[in-house]
């Protein structure tokens, strides 16, 4: 068995390139991604430094970038890179943004390095290793009842089709503002696995699931004890349409609010 825990030195060392880089580079020219969506020159900046440097590196193993797409060969292993996590927050000024690198093989997410620049932590996990913030180990949440949890909510579409897709989205936070304890939206897919994982969230909804927002997330939250599903409640996979975690107690619960409220057609 393939020990990915050997790929984390490197993996590492390319997510500190990117750490310096968020923190002593102004975000520069914005570039249109579409209605209200954006990437900044340290977007393009740290996705090109870190896929020359994961290149020469690890040559054997591809890379996806969120920015500009697939290079390498890497049949079996992909890193999966979101430079910045949560742009829309780092040009505003908000910390609340992250460096996502996870590695990926045949669609499951086996090694994630998160780091948050600008709160100064370090998440990190590999398959079979446990999951660790700034070199301690940590664990999801035990909270097993709904009205006890802290749950976030992924970012609402914007786009072509954003009413449609923002009706279930609608209608999942009003039920969990009716249900749980609080509901939070941060505007870091990362950050919100990064915190599952440490058990300052109890539960995360995002339907979606983009490789580069999930795949080093959804590892670091798995080693620490949360159980992350599709909608349907089958495990999730880098194929899953949408990004559901929470301990395996809280997540039928969480899960059937979601599936409740879709919207009726």
């Amino acid at each position: 068995m393939t020990d990915y825990g050997d790929l984390l030195p490197v993996a590492h060392e390319a997510v500190d390139l990117a750490r310096d880089m968020m923190r002593t580079l102004r975000p520069g020219v914005l570039t249109g991604k579409g209605d209200r969506d954006m990437a900044s020159e340290v977007d393009f900046a740290i996705e090109r430094k870190l896929r020359t440097f994961l290149a020469e590196r690890t040559p054997q193993i591809g890379f996806l970038g969120e920015e500009e797409g697939t290079s390498g060969a890497g049949d079996e292993l992909t890193w999966s890179l979101d430079p910045v996590d949560g742009t829309v927050n780092f040009v505003h000024g908000s910390p609340l943004c992250a460096v996502s690198l996870g590695l990926i093989e045949r669609r499951r997410s086996v090694l994630g390095v998160i780091d948050l620049p600008f709160l100064g932590n370090r998440y990190f996990a590999a398959l079979g290793h446990g999951a660790f913030a700034d070199g301690e180990r940590i664990h999801a949440s035990r909270t097993g009842e709904l009205t006890e949890a802290l749950v976030a909510v992924g970012d609402f579409a914007v786009g072509q089709g954003a009413a449609r897709l923002n009706e279930h989205r609608l209608a999942i936070t009003a039920a969990f503002a009716e249900q749980a304890q609080r509901v939070r939206m941060f505007g870091s897919a990362a950050l919100d696995l990064a915190w599952l994982a440490h058990g300052r969230l109890d539960a995360f909804v995002m339907l979606s699931n983009k490789p580069w927002d999930t795949s080093a997330g959804v590892i670091i939250a798995a080693e620490a004890g949360a159980r992350l599903a599709d909608v349907d409640g089958s495990p999730h996979t880098a194929d899953s349409g949408a990004t559901i975690g929470a301990n395996e107690a809280l997540l039928p619960s969480v899960l059937a609010l979601v599936q409740q409220s879709a919207p009726v057609r």
